[in-house]
């Protein structure tokens, strides 16, 4: 069985982790370095990604989590999580960094404010059916590199993309109860 991390230090961690059980993995919170060992992946939940950068730091977590993404980490990045794996951010603050490894540039807030927040069915590369989709606030992918697939879009924009061992979601697939993009990045680390 798979042993997934949820990044625990701000986002939906219990409903990451509900999901993640579902697809069959085993769980851990993630909130310190040596959280990181033995684990299969890893996923970086939704929340303010200025704010996740500036606790990284303060739970000394930034540079090892980097470091392990650079080595291969399978990693499942969702909302803040996609802007936090992007390698360029548009409309962030002037200090703020990634932990990069995904080549993408990602824009911040792209669908407006939280009034401006939605639901959509999507059709997700290597999911049979629509997928619904929770967008809060949330990034779209304004460019990707030649090794980036995407794996869904809206309203002409990526939404959802995959670079080898990273995934990275534009919405909120942990607050439908569908453990459909869960089990597919579980299946991912066997």
């Amino acid at each position: 069985m798979p042993l997934i991390g949820v990044l625990a230090l701000q986002g939906d961690v219990v409903e990451h982790d509900r999901l993640l059980r579902r697809a069959g993995a085993g769980t851990r919170p993630v909130r310190r370095e040596r959280d990181l060992a033995g684990l299969d992946g890893l996923i970086i939940p939704g929340g303010e990604s200025t704010t996740i950068g500036k606790l990284l730091v303060a739970f000394e977590l930034f540079e090892p989590l980097r470091a392990r993404i650079a080595a291969g980490l399978p990693v499942l990045g969702t909302c803040a999580g996609l802007i936090m794996l992007a390698d360029r951010i548009v409309g962030g603050t002037a200090d703020q960094r990634t932990l990069g490894g995904l080549d993408v540039i990602a824009r911040r807030n792209a669908f407006g404010r939280q009034v401006d927040s939605f639901e959509a069915d999507l059709d997700l590369r290597g999911l049979t059916g629509p997928f619904r989709a929770v967008f809060i606030r949330a990034p779209w992918v304004e460019k990707v590199g030649a090794e980036v697939e995407v794996l869904a879009n809206y309203d002409g924009h990526p939404v959802a993309v995959r670079q080898g061992p990273l995934w990275a979601t534009s919405f909120h697939p942990e607050l439908t109860g569908d453990p459909r993009v869960h089990a597919a990045f579980v299946d991912s680390t066997r």
